[in-house]
């Protein structure tokens, strides 16, 4: 069918007015974005993100000033902004309660396994400037006492924030000690014992002791002392005064000298079976300090003059005690005693 003039003006009007129509909707979207009214999409894109930035902060991190921070930053969040911002808050907060949690368990926390062991102590359970925990320990000063004293320290720690401080003086009776007497009855022919400690100063050339075990079948109840002497650490025998190593050039040689104000670990075995001796510092045996029934020159010749020697220990004593006039100040921490090797790490 022919179309006629008046049908033909009709469809131009339609698709003139289908034109402004389109060309409104071109002018009003820019408008729109213009006076801050996005597309739903972006709204809704824009508010996830912000609500997101909220929550992960509020639940990473427990100060609520870094909360309130994060989401007010800004006034009109973006799906740009709020992205970055809870990237960077929630990765310091997640460093911060990392960082906390280390440094819990490296300095304040009690030696990994220890309050299974039969003596364990870091001194933390007592306040600084007092004695230690009367329930494991007996402050004591053997046949006389003098100027040496001891304390609880909250200065000076190799775990947590405290150790045990002592200040023995020169003389014989300025020393001083903390006992034990209920452990070693619990833990049978072999002792192991592992004890941290820091000495201010070098050891010298006289003899001196830190560590005393009574044994009750030497000489009536001598000692059995760990110290010093020649500047090295040694064992010392009092019924008898026989050292280990035998003071020579080379026993010295086979021993070691501590380095003053750092932390010694210290771990022995008096093995009242064999018996035997060994002594580790710093987690590596020592030659010079061990008794394994094969006689080793300049080692323990003076020890196995004695050949019927078989200790029976019934006390642990740390402190200070000195037989040539050198006074000292040291630190004990993370001491236990076990009937297996505890090994130096907290």
């Amino acid at each position: 069918m022919a179309e006629t003039p008046g049908t033909l003006q009709v469809a131009r009007e339609r698709a003139r007015g289908l034109g402004r129509a389109a060309r409104a909707m071109g002018w009003l979207l820019p408008a729109l974005t213009a006076c801050g009214q996005a597309p739903a999409d972006s709204a809704s894109e824009g508010t996830s993100a912000a609500t997101t930035t909220s929550s992960t902060t509020g639940t990473t991190t427990p100060e609520p000033d870094t909360s309130t921070g994060t989401s007010t930053s800004t006034g009109t969040p973006t799906s740009t902004s709020p992205t970055t911002t809870t990237a960077g808050t929630t990765a310091a907060a997640t460093t911060g309660e990392t960082t906390g949690t280390t440094d819990a368990s490296t300095t304040e926390a009690p030696v990994e396994g220890c309050a299974d062991l039969p003596l364990c102590d870091d001194f933390e359970s007592a306040a600084a400037g007092g004695m230690p925990d009367p329930s494991l320990w007996m402050v004591t000063s053997p046949n006389c006492s003098g100027t040496g004293t001891l304390a609880i320290d909250g200065a000076v720690a190799h775990t947590g924030m405290q150790s045990l401080r002592v200040d023995g003086g020169g003389g014989y009776c300025d020393h001083v000690f903390v006992a034990n007497t209920e452990a070693i009855a619990a833990i049978g022919p072999q002792v192991y014992g592992r004890l941290w400690v820091r000495f201010e100063a070098a050891l010298g050339q006289g003899h001196v002791t830190f560590v005393t075990l009574r044994d009750s079948a030497d000489g009536g109840g001598k000692d059995l002392r760990m110290g010093g002497q020649s500047t090295i650490l040694m064992w010392n025998r009092e019924s008898d005064d026989a050292t280990l190593p035998a003071l020579s050039p080379a026993g010295i040689a086979l021993s070691v000298a501590p380095t003053p104000g750092e932390w010694t670990c210290v771990e022995f075995l008096i093995d009242s079976a064999a018996p035997g001796l060994t002594t580790w510092v710093d987690g590596t045996e020592v030659p010079g300090l061990v008794i394994d029934g094969e006689p080793t020159p300049d080692v323990d010749q003076q020890w196995l003059s004695k050949p019927d020697w078989q200790p029976s220990l019934v006390d642990f004593k740390l402190g200070w005690e000195s037989y040539g006039g050198q006074t000292m100040t040291l630190y004990f921490d993370d001491v236990a005693l076990a009937g297996e090797r505890i090994g130096c790490e907290p």
